[in-house]
């Protein structure tokens, strides 16, 4: 389930507290949508949160009445500030082409103040910008997929939680890789390949998961959405919500967990391990836990909030408390402790829900449902995936 909204997504942020407290256990729940624009999919019933009354996507913009006919000048606003040249003239006109915004720059029909200015340049509030009559180019005529680019294209579109003219967020199976690398013939990012649009752009990774981590993955399909919700990473204005299950049961049930970690290379593979402040490679990683449920005393059931986006870092951080994540190859270390029956072993890991602004305004909020293997352990455990989950509203930092 996926919906975009005009309520702008707050930051909290909060300083810690001592041990025992809940402090970021709420009632309330999630903000209702107010403006949907996109298409969300249908997901399992045994894995949905309470269902949502259904709304109408927005109407398609029209482009061309976008489009200055003829020669004009308009003032760069506060909140273009510090905008490239080129990212400012997608802004403000979507359907305009890469390549067209490269040609009347290298000619000097766009002038900044008077003055000629490069695509990279930085704008300033209040600087005129001259901007020249502008046109739509008449799209290509799109290639015909091939039997098995259309295998592909089905594939994506039965992975899809949500899509826009801009965005894209896709419900990543379990065992299929984002990228290539060395044996991965089969992956996200080469699946992408048949998306490309009429002008050529491709869909663009905005961030990653592992191979064997399911759930919720941004694609922008815009170099404007690229640039607007990397960088929405970056100033960490995205919260992306992880489910787990994980061997004992974390004490406390909810807790901060805040390290430093370094990639160990061996000659078979390599890890994250927790370093020290100062260690070569080493970058701090902080994440917060709550425990939503337990099988007794073996299994628990916790929710993750990454507020950093180290590499396997949820992994390591649970292994870190002694917790690690059932079915993980690299950091589940107990010793003589065995998988209870029925449950498989597989990285019991989920991208949950993904929420970020969306970048024309409003917000995307995206929820995954549990993969196979995991809807299977939830269901021998008898846990109820419709619960609240406490950490939905954990601290920002």
């Amino acid at each position: 389930m996926s919906r975009r909204s005009r309520k702008p997504l707050a930051k909290r942020h909060s300083a810690d507290r001592p041990k025992g407290e809940r402090p970021f256990r709420s009632g309330e729940g999630r903000p209702q949508a107010h403006r949907p624009a996109g298409k969300p999919v249908k997901r399992p019933a045994a894995s949905a949160p309470p269902a949502r009354r259904p709304v109408a996507a927005a109407p398609p913009k029209d482009e061309t009445a976008l489009l200055p006919t003829k020669v004009q000048t308009v003032v760069v606003t506060a909140d273009e500030n510090n905008m490239r040249v080129d990212r400012f003239l997608e802004a403000r006109f979507p359907g305009l082409s890469f390549s067209h915004i490269q040609r009347i720059v290298r000619k000097g029909e766009l002038r900044v103040n008077g003055r000629r200015a490069d695509s990279k340049d930085r704008l300033e509030a209040g600087q005129s910008v001259r901007i020249p009559p502008l046109k739509l180019e008449a799209p290509r005529q799109a290639a015909q997929l091939s039997e098995a680019g259309a295998r592909t294209l089905a594939a994506l579109k039965e992975m899809t939680l949500y899509e826009d003219d801009d965005v894209l967020v896709l419900n990543k199976p379990a065992g299929l890789a984002v990228q290539g690398g060395s044996g991965t013939t089969r992956h996200i990012d080469q699946m992408l390949e048949v998306m490309r649009d009429a002008k050529g752009q491709k869909p663009r990774l905005v961030h990653r998961l592992d191979k064997e981590t399911s759930g919720c993955l941004l694609i922008a399909k815009t170099r404007f959405a690229a640039s607007a919700l990397t960088g929405a990473f970056r100033h960490r204005s995205a919260r992306k919500i992880y489910w787990a299950l994980v061997a004992g049961v974390p004490k406390p049930k909810q807790g901060r967990i805040s390290t430093y970690l370094a990639k160990e290379e061996s000659e078979e593979d390599s890890i994250m391990r927790i370093a020290e402040h100062g260690d070569e490679g080493a970058s701090h990683a902080v994440t917060y836990y709550a425990v939503v449920e337990t099988a007794a005393q073996k299994l628990a059931w916790v929710s993750l909030k990454p507020v950093t986006g180290r590499t396997h870092q949820l992994r390591a951080h649970m292994a870190h408390i002694g917790h690690a994540i059932i079915g993980d190859p690299k950091y589940f270390n107990k010793e003589n402790w065995e998988l209870p029956g029925g449950l498989q072993n597989r990285l019991h890991l989920l991208a949950r829900r993904i929420v970020i602004p969306h970048p024309r305004g409003g917000v995307i909020d995206a929820t995954a449902p549990l993969p196979p293997h995991m809807l299977q352990s939830w269901n021998l455990l008898g846990f109820d995936a419709s619960r609240f989950d406490p950490i939905e509203h954990a601290p920002e930092e």
